[in-house]
């Protein structure tokens, strides 16, 4: 699989995911309420229909929010969706990656750890926090940038093919 990077307005992602954690809190209070009501009404007040009725009103909420989620104008929020499970794929693989391409230069080790790095950044700068505050991390961008520079490779990455994961699983 290839992910692509994706040019998108920080503030607008922000804004719109401000809007959709309002809308989907709000339907899971008022179908969990809806639930517990209607369960209450039919088969007496309890602790354990108030629970159903809320566990009720989480699964039509993710109901609701798959359908959401393929909207047009959800295009920002899957896309930081999937960058985030790709990026969190990738940390499982960092001890492997970080040896093959930081200690052997392996040009596909290095295309990892250069999306991982740009995703981290793009990530921050959609919620707009800095990321720039991690010393760790910034010294091994730095070491990745000039690994991909000796090995004469772009110091960015448009795509990277994340089946090349599979590759680090036994280092």
């Amino acid at each position: 699989m290839r992910f692509r990077f994706e040019a998108h307005d920080p503030e607008q992602y922000r804004r719109k995911a401000k809007t959709m954690a309002m809308i989907v809190a709000g339907q899971f209070i008022i179908f969990g309420l809806l639930f517990s009501q209607l369960l209450t009404s039919q088969f007496g007040s309890s602790l354990g229909m108030n629970a159903l009725g809320v566990l009720l009103g989480l699964l039509a909420t993710s109901v609701v929010v798959a359908v959401l989620r393929d909207r047009p104008g959800m295009r920002d929020q899957r896309y930081a969706w999937e960058l985030k499970r790709q990026l969190s794929r990738v940390s499982a693989h960092l001890p492997a990656l970080r040896q093959a391409g930081l200690e052997r230069h392996d040009p596909q080790a290095l295309d990892l750890l250069a999306f991982y790095h740009q995703g981290m950044q793009q990530l921050a700068d959609l919620n707009g926090r800095t990321f720039d505050d991690d010393s760790e991390r910034l010294a091994e961008r730095l070491r990745v940038r000039q690994a991909r520079e000796e090995g004469r490779l772009p110091v960015e990455v448009d795509s990277v093919d994340l089946r090349a994961l599979d590759t680090f699983r036994g280092d």
